[in-house]
């Protein structure tokens, strides 16, 4: 680790933060280099001569080692926590599909996870409010089997007394383990069709009807969403959520990113399972990432 014991004052911290920015990761996608990530490198004011030697991807995973500390965390270290930990600790990309930022009403969940079954953790680090959370709770039991907030110390004696018990309550801890405070209830029958359905794209509603072996329906366009809605509405919820669950596991899987993910730094893992990119793309980004930071410092 080169970065070493640091304390990050607030300048440095929002430079820290910004790396792992998907502004840093598509440049980096576009060209194999990111003039972002020199200038927030240099901002942060941890690389010398005497150490610019290391390669970026160990950069990437030494800021982070930074930012996994209490003191410092934000959204993505939550995120990163949940992807190596669950999604790759506890199931994998073979069966497995996490989403990010996946619309539900007027809500965006933080992370979706489906395997078996489907599970949703909405992230409320140390530096957030929970001003949204009762709302965003409620969204979520109408799309989801289980409903998880992943949280700090700080707001851990709120959530478990002033929200939904049927909600699970994670703990990041100081040491960066999840704890399972308390186990959300699993409840495919409360369901409410019409706003998954809003969250689904047409190729999946189309899907959906394909499975449960109904007729694709022959209308114009302009009436095809009004028709396919009330077709899908009509389907018993925990039927709904069983078909849904695997057509959004076929539609959306990530197992095309394994070969990729598994050359990256892990701090990596969670912002490239999040962002689309081609194969070229992903050849730039391990360029990039392979890059001396000396050359680094100069991108752009």
């Amino acid at each position: 680790m080169f970065i070493g014991k640091v304390v990050f004052d607030s300048s440095q911290l929002a430079a820290a933060s910004r790396i792992f920015s998907s502004s840093v990761f598509k440049e980096m996608a576009k060209s194999a280099q990111s003039p972002l990530f020199a200038r927030l490198i240099k901002q942060m004011k941890v690389v010398d001569d005497n150490n610019c030697r290391i390669l970026v991807g160990q950069v990437f995973d030494d800021v982070f080692n930074v930012l996994k500390n209490k003191a410092y965390r934000h959204e993505y270290a939550y995120k990163a926590a949940v992807t190596k930990k669950i999604l790759f600790g506890v199931h994998s990309l073979n069966t497995a599909v996490m989403l990010s930022e996946f619309r539900v009403a007027n809500s965006k969940a933080d992370l979706v996870i489906l395997n078996g079954t489907s599970t949703v953790y909405e992230i409320k680090s140390e530096r957030d409010k929970l001003d949204r959370l009762e709302g965003q709770i409620k969204s979520y039991l109408k799309v989801f089997a289980k409903v998880n907030v992943i949280t700090g110390e700080n707001h851990l004696d709120e959530i478990l007394n002033n929200y939904d018990p049927e909600i699970g309550v994670l703990l990041l801890t100081d040491r960066y383990q999840i704890k399972i405070v308390r186990k959300p209830v699993e409840r495919k029958d409360r369901i409410e069709p019409a706003v998954l359905f809003e969250s689904l794209t047409r190729k999946e509603h189309l899907e959906i009807l394909t499975r449960f072996g109904e007729p694709l329906p022959n209308v114009p366009n302009t009436e095809l969403h009004a028709v396919l809605k009330e077709k899908i509405v009509s389907f018993k919820p925990s039927d709904l959520h069983d078909v849904a669950l695997e057509t959004l596991k076929s539609t959306r899987s990530l197992l095309g990113l394994k070969q990729f993910t598994a050359q990256l730094p892990e701090s990596l893992y969670a912002i490239a399972l999040t962002i689309k990119v081609s194969r070229q793309e992903q050849s730039n980004i391990l360029t990039a990432i392979g890059t001396p930071t000396c050359e680094a410092l100069h991108w752009g």
